[in-house]
């Protein structure tokens, strides 16, 4: 049987000038300064410094439009915007809908400089003897280590790709034979194929000391009873005091488990992070500054408005003149439009972050985390009567100077739980109690997760035992075995 019914759907659609604005307001100050500068580069009728002709444009902008409208008569056929506008003087932000978004890469942030990682490995091979196989070996071997230092890969897969790949037809033993030669390339452990090997390889090539040698009898022969923390099992293993054992521990603990990560050389990626805003208590009182890179002084071209006058002016009204009167008002549409965005996107980010600010005054005041008051997206969003796509965008991207350290906004975003009295508290205030609690522990006898909940419950958070491990892991604190010291 068929069925007819009416389905009646309320939808928004955003114009392409409200979207770049979205894009704009996500952008943090380092990638606003450079949208600032294509946009300077690609749209000649937008200068930077003060200018006081924008109220001219405005007037002669808007008549413009009408003479012309009324003499000739142009229609958008008439129009051919091929002959006067080529695609390298239109802004980007009139062409692609996704020039900027949260997952794009910053092509403009700073590499490191140097040698990279592998060309560093291959440099030290050329100082051992090697013939030709041997050397394509190693040279492969490098090529297959990872950002960590770690090659993870067995030998039979290695020698499968050195034949198929490389036209290299080897042994295992040959492999092998080149990888112990790889190990000893600087920094120690790299080309390990694991965390075990990779630490044992560091405390061969430390001097001989008893807590070293101890050290290597520990990561080579009781490796699961160390990464587990059984103690008392290394103790009557190797027939060892309490003091041997936490010597040798120390030794360990100072090894690299990522060789490959401190190398300076290695293009990672150098994070600059610039504060978007500046929160500072004067006379206790807070004050919020926005960075002033993101309030640029910025006017339309005297240029190119003198010639817009000039054309309107002119009694020769001809296709070609006009055209180039299109052509410029465009130019200038654009810039007055990006001069008004970003005066938008000023006022979104100070109103936001100011509504943050008041609402978590308590925390900004004192530094206490465990002040921090429950606070959503939509707390902010109903505060200042945007929408929550929009407070989303500032919190997720800015970062603000506090008197207690350069902090991401969205960090004093938590949702809310109910304490024993019945009222709201942050969940980061409880994570930051949870912390404190295991902190001033004893190493000895870690707490259980258990353990953890009843000391919250006693202090007036009453959360479950699978909630307290949520917790704990998302605070990256390992489970009480691991936890335990000598």
């Amino acid at each position: 049987m068929l069925k007819q019914h009416l389905q009646f759907k309320l939808s928004q659609k955003l114009s392409p000038q409200q979207i770049q604005l979205m894009k704009l307001i996500q952008l943090p100050t380092q990638a606003f300064e450079q949208r600032l500068k294509q946009e300077l580069e690609e749209n000649p009728a937008l200068e930077g410094g003060k200018d006081d002709i924008d109220s001219d444009y405005d007037s002669d902008f808007d008549n413009t439009n009408d003479e012309y409208d009324d003499s000739e008569n142009i229609g958008n056929d008439d129009i051919n915007v091929d002959e006067y506008l080529s695609d390298d003087e239109i802004p980007d932000y009139r062409t692609q809908a996704n020039n900027y978004s949260s997952d794009d890469e910053d092509k403009t942030m700073p590499y490191a400089a140097g040698t990279s990682f592998t060309q560093h490995l291959i440099n030290q091979l050329n100082t051992y003897r090697l013939d030709d196989e041997e050397y394509e070996i190693a040279e492969f071997l490098v090529g297959s280590v990872d950002e960590s230092g770690y090659i993870r890969r067995s030998l039979p897969d290695i020698m499968d790709d050195l034949a198929f790949t490389q036209s290299v037809y080897t042994t295992e033993e040959k492999i092998g034979k080149v990888l112990k030669i790889v190990h000893q390339l600087d920094p120690a452990g790299v080309g390990a194929r694991n965390l075990q090997e990779c630490l044992s390889i560091q405390l061969h090539r430390k001097e001989k000391t008893p807590d070293t040698e101890l050290a290597i009898e520990i990561i080579d022969n009781a490796f699961e009873q160390f990464t587990k923390k059984h103690y008392d099992k290394l103790l009557q293993k190797f027939d060892i005091s309490e003091i041997q054992l936490k010597d040798a521990i120390h030794e360990i603990e100072h090894l690299n488990p990522k060789p490959g990560g401190s190398y300076s050389g290695n293009n990672r990626i150098v994070e600059h992070v610039v504060p978007d805003f500046a929160i500072k208590i004067i006379d206790g009182e807070l004050e919020l500054t926005l960075n002033g890179r993101n309030a640029p002084e910025l006017h339309v071209s005297r240029e190119y408005n003198d010639m817009l006058k000039g054309y309107k002016d002119s009694k020769d009204k001809s296709n070609s003149q006009k055209d180039a009167v299109i052509f410029i008002k465009q130019k200038l549409d654009a810039a007055k439009w990006f001069i008004e965005a970003i005066k938008q996107r000023q006022q979104t980010l100070f109103v936001t972050m100011s509504a943050i600010m008041h609402y978590q005054s308590e925390y900004f005041l004192t530094g206490d985390e465990r002040n921090l008051k429950p606070m959503i997206l939509k707390d902010i969003a109903d505060e200042i009567s945007m929408d929550v796509s929009t407070v989303s965008r500032v919190a997720n991207s800015k970062y603000v100077d506090t008197p207690y350290g350069t902090k991401l906004v969205k960090e004093f975003f938590s949702e809310s739980m109910k304490n024993d009295q019945g009222e709201d508290v942050s969940t980061r205030e409880i994570k930051k109690i949870l912390e404190t609690v295991i902190l001033e522990e004893n190493k000895k006898k870690p707490l259980t997760d258990d353990a953890l909940a009843a000391i919250l419950k006693d202090k007036g958070y009453p959360i479950a035992r699978r909630t307290v491990a949520k917790y704990r892991e998302q605070l990256d604190i390992p489970v009480a075995r691991l936890r335990k010291k000598i």
